[in-house]
């Protein structure tokens, strides 16, 4: 519990009364690899914040290949943002990739909290603009970085990942072919 609460005390200040209340809004939970918390056409309902292990958001397109949007290791929070503001069904899926403690929080939950704190919705739409600005910068690296390049950031950025998340999901979420992938980190490592 004390993961979230440095997570939040970034951002505001809590009195241990506001923790304590913003903590008995949440609920913990100990998923296993390949967990599936939520399901494209779902509608999303709850925020997860990692305390441990590692989770992923991902489609799949027609031709059944997958595309990952993001990864979630310890300290940061996930969900499918479209789903959960619109409540209309989403086209994310939400998987556990390693054994994961989540703590995770409603909608209902929050909208309660915006309410009974009212600093939690700066904190919620300060980490939603930070989110924003880190989507819209991968965008317009996926359109004006090599995959090398992409890669690289990657590695500097996020060097935990490159040791916990396979290959195969580190080359979707760059955009690239596994084989492509594969190729380019040989040659990266030969440099």
């Amino acid at each position: 519990m004390e993961l979230i609460l440095q997570n939040i005390a970034k951002i505001v200040s809590l009195t241990p009364e506001e923790s304590s209340l913003f903590l008995s809004r949440t609920a913990v939970h100990k998923y296993k690899a390949k967990t599936v918390l939520l399901n494209a056409g779902e509608i999303c309902t709850t925020s997860y914040f990692v305390n441990s292990g590692v989770l992923r958001s991902f489609n799949i397109n027609d031709n059944i290949v997958e595309h990952i949007l993001s990864f979630a290791c310890s300290g940061w929070w996930i969900s499918d943002m479209y789903s959960l503001i619109s409540q209309q069904p989403g086209n994310l899926f939400i998987q556990v990739l390693e054994d994961a403690e989540v703590l995770s929080l409603s909608k209902e939950n929050q909208e309660i909290l915006f309410r009974e704190i009212p600093k939690l919705e700066r904190f919620f739409r300060i980490l939603i603009e930070n989110s924003l600005v880190a989507n819209q910068e991968r965008l317009m690296d996926n359109l004006s970085l090599t995959a090398e390049e992409r890669f690289e950031k990657f590695s500097r950025k996020y060097p935990d990942l490159i040791q916990k998340v396979p290959q195969k999901q580190i080359a979707s979420y760059l955009g690239v072919t596994p084989e492509f992938f594969s190729k380019m980190k040989s040659k990266l490592l030969k440099k």
